[in-house]
């Protein structure tokens, strides 16, 4: 039998247009309103998958990128997905719902209570996809850090949001209908925390959370030597961006349990789910015509490269010389390693800037490693190979928050997958720790 794996969806493009640049549009959802993201949310449960991870981004862009970001939607509009985020517990009941947080612009009082809120009212099954995003900073009033310091920052918010969700002590709570006495105030913690980067005061206004349930769930994104050591330290479930073969996944996944050992952790207690973005068709005649297809951009494919490049690393890269190599000089420090790696790779650093973008466009066959292009019965290989050979935890897989696409991905996968024991019957009840947890 097949290693049993976890399986999540990461809701790429944020709250905003979902299904624009392509035919899915059409289908005439309106994307401002909750029941497209509902009857999704409610399709991925039905699938078995454990989490939904919702991606944000609170700036529309710098003012010479604005037209850049908002002509495609690819980089604004969007809304809140933290308002957006009750209303999928409303549609479902065992799905954890994760919406990004940036650690630099919610204050951690403000922040606790909400997702104290958040855990108790969706029964356990609220996580927090933190990040360190600096570039929105100007928007809040508050100075834009570099890489490094802005990982200070959140580590700093994180103890302080965790001291917080653990201010009342195991029987504050009283609720004693004798003498109406409902909480006993000895029993909080009215602590000060006098920070490098935040000054605030306990305990929080919310009621404690039971052992069963726990925390909400941490999540947290990050390649680089501070985003690795952030997950040893504090997170539950791990957003990996990597290369997807069985050394790199087994190295990618030592350099997490190694951070979580040095600060005490059990590294069981982790969950790593690489991003997996799987283009599944019906042969391999057309896995063969798809990927032959990809070998040659028109112009006007390289561009939609180009500018999706330049959203992803916040880098207008647009007017830059496709046929000179990438001067690294081009990125500011708030551009994170992952990034950056995700378009160089591993090519040469006088690779001229235009077999990079070749390269993002181009197609592989995953049956052979080189892309993600395959069959299904190919595809589920791909996912039990890494579980068996890897002991990888399991996936998240990438995009819209639209029927058509969820339907694309997992319509033929969810029944190939359980066939052969590497995907549950449906998710757990116990919350979206337990869940996470209960293998």
């Amino acid at each position: 039998m097949a290693r049993m794996q976890h399986f999540g969806w990461f809701f790429g493009r944020g709250f905003g247009p979902q299904g624009w640049l392509r035919p899915d549009w059409h289908w005439n959802l309106p994307w401002d309103r909750p029941g497209l993201y509902q009857s999704s949310a409610a399709e991925l449960e039905r699938a078995g998958l454990d989490l939904l991870i919702i991606e944000d981004s609170l700036s529309p862009g710098p003012a010479e990128q604005l037209d850049l970001r908002v002509r495609g939607a690819l980089g604004a509009p969007k809304l809140d997905p933290l308002l957006l985020t009750p209303y999928l517990f409303a549609a479902t009941s065992r799905l954890g719902i994760a919406p990004t947080i940036n650690a630099g612009v919610f204050p951690p009082y403000l922040a606790a209570r909400q997702f104290a809120t958040l855990q108790h009212l969706s029964d356990y099954r609220v996580g927090l996809n933190v990040v360190t995003d600096v570039k929105g900073s100007r928007h809040f009033g508050i100075p834009e850090l570099d890489h490094d310091a802005a990982y200070d920052r959140a580590e700093e918010w994180m103890h302080v949001v965790r001291q917080l969700w653990h201010s009342w002590a195991d029987g504050a709570v009283v609720e004693d209908t004798d003498t109406w006495r409902y909480a006993d105030g000895s029993k909080l913690d009215a602590f000060q925390h006098r920070g490098d980067y935040f000054s605030l005061d306990g305990p929080l206004n919310a009621l404690p959370f039971d052992d069963e349930g726990g925390d909400p769930v941490i999540v947290s994104p990050g390649g680089s030597g501070r985003g690795l050591a952030f997950a040893g330290r504090n997170s539950d479930v791990q957003l990996a961006l990597a290369k997807l073969d069985v050394e790199t996944v087994r190295a990618y996944r030592a350099k997490i349990h190694a951070a979580a050992v040095a600060e005490g952790r059990d590294p069981a207690s982790l969950r790593i789910l690489f991003v997996l973005t799987p283009e599944i068709v019906a042969s391999q005649d057309e896995v063969d015509r798809i990927v032959a297809a990809s070998a040659h951009p028109s112009d006007a494919d390289l561009h939609e490269v180009i500018e999706r490049q330049s959203i992803i690393t916040e880098t207008d890269l647009t007017g830059l010389d496709l046929d000179a190599p990438l001067d690294p000089g081009v990125f500011g420090q708030h551009v994170s390693k992952g990034s950056i790696g995700g378009l160089v790779g591993s090519a040469p650093p006088d690779t001229p800037l235009r077999e990079l973008f070749v390269a993002k466009y181009r197609k592989g066959r995953i049956a052979d490693g080189t892309g993600f292009v395959g069959t299904v019965g190919q595809v589920a290989d791909f996912i039990e190979r890494l579980g068996d050979d890897a002991d990888n935890d399991g996936f998240i897989f990438n995009g819209d928050l639209h029927p058509a696409t969820v339907h694309r991905t997992l319509d033929a996968l969810v029944p190939e997958l359980r066939s052969r024991g590497i995907l549950r019957p449906e998710a757990g009840s116990g919350g979206l720790r337990a869940n996470l947890l209960d293998f």
